[in-house]
């Protein structure tokens, strides 16, 4: 009993993001109340990859919304490190990445990385050694001159990523990165995230409503289930790491998919 309680009081210092009964109504033009969120509770823990899944209309990116401290819920609380979201975006805690990559087309990849660096008054030649480190790690540094119009999709977003890096985040904020993008660069961009995650040890909140995409990249993935955007499970992940494409040809990965999509209520 003694170590069980040891272990715990050691998860609890470890917690890095709390929801505490969060929810969300929005007034619509006519003035009626549409609810999007209601009574979300669980913690995240420093490190953790968690996806938050769901269809359309869950709640999903209204969550990482009020995580961002974009929006504030209409009732609960969330702290990130004994913070309100405020305070944690004031200090630059976590960082964002859109759906699209939200380039510029007149700055070179290198100058688009460093743009929140000049923002932050970083000086330039701390900002370059920083965009230059980060376009490393993506795999982008043989086109640290070249313009967003010259790269890929998955290119893109990968500097997206490494502009929300250069910051030097505690938590990485994603909203459906991915989705725009083919199978194929998808599932390599994901090896990329893997890899990068394993890397940095950020703490990872990850938005998708693919249950393969959840299950093959999350350490718990968070059903949300809509009518209203309420959290239906919280399933825990516990296949091996370092992941490779071909965990996904397994039973095991196989049993979870199914275990996350009967998770789902009132879809």
């Amino acid at each position: 009993m003694a170590e069980e309680i040891r272990k715990e009081t050691a998860r609890e210092k470890d917690v890095e993001i709390m929801l505490d009964n969060v929810g969300m109504v929005y007034k619509t033009t006519d003035g009626k109340d549409v609810t999007a969120l209601t009574g979300v509770s669980f913690d995240i823990h420093k490190g953790e990859f968690i996806s938050l899944l769901g269809p359309s209309g869950c709640g999903k990116t209204t969550l990482l919304r009020i995580i961002a401290d974009l929006i504030t819920p209409t009732s609960g609380n969330v702290l990130i490190g004994g913070e309100t979201p405020r305070q944690a975006r004031l200090k630059k805690r976590y960082a964002m990445v859109f759906q699209s990559a939200v380039l510029y087309d007149w700055r070179t990849v290198r100058k688009n990385v460093m743009l929140p660096l000049e923002i932050m008054k970083v000086p330039k030649k701390e900002r370059i050694e920083r965009a230059d480190k980060m376009l490393k790690l993506v795999g982008l540094s043989d086109f640290a001159d070249h313009y967003p119009r010259q790269l890929s999709g998955g290119m893109q977003q990968r500097v997206g990523i490494a502009r929300a890096l250069a910051i030097r985040p505690e938590i990485l904020l994603m909203d459906e990165p991915f989705s725009a993008l083919d199978e194929f660069t998808r599932e390599k961009l994901h090896d990329d995230l893997l890899r990068i995650w394993r890397k940095t040890n950020k703490t990872v909140i990850f938005v998708t409503h693919n249950i393969q995409e959840s299950v093959f990249l999350s350490d718990r993935v968070c059903v949300l289930s809509p009518h209203p955007g309420r959290l239906s499970a919280v399933v825990d992940i516990d296949l091996p790491r370092p992941r490779t494409m071909d965990i996904k040809d397994t039973p095991e990965f196989t049993a979870l998919v199914a275990k996350v999509r009967n998770s789902f209520e009132g879809v």
